[in-house]
């Protein structure tokens, strides 16, 4: 389940990773906020805080997969902020394939995170 994360300054979205995403969290969640940016005109600045991750559906990576694909041009900054090493190990090695600058942070660094976000 994707959940909101509150508090960020403008032009920030993000959202907390609880248990097992699914596909649905992707179309009533994730979906939903990114368009909302880009139809504000805004790039993507966008915090995802994983402090544990329970996998994905089937239905979720390919919804991740066709997430990625849209709005190509409008991704600027994603913030992982997670302690998984194995995730901040593949994002390392293959992060550069994201669009838009990613980077991760640990999960004592949230703030530092949404700062760069921001930035």
């Amino acid at each position: 389940m994707l959940e909101p994360l509150q508090d960020l300054p403008d032009g920030v979205i993000g959202f907390t990773a609880v248990g097992k995403l699914e596909a649905d969290d992707y179309r009533t969640v994730l979906i939903p906020a990114i368009e909302s940016e880009v139809k504000a005109g805004h790039d993507l600045r966008v915090v995802l805080y994983f402090p544990t991750f329970d996998g994905l559906t089937p239905g979720a990576t390919w919804e991740d997969f066709k997430f990625g694909i849209e709005n190509l041009t409008k991704w600027k900054k994603i913030a992982l902020v997670t302690d998984i090493d194995w995730m901040r190990h593949v994002t390392n090695m293959f992060g550069w394939m994201t669009p838009g600058e990613m980077k991760t942070f640990a999960v004592a660094e949230k703030d530092i995170a949404i700062a760069w976000a921001a930035a």
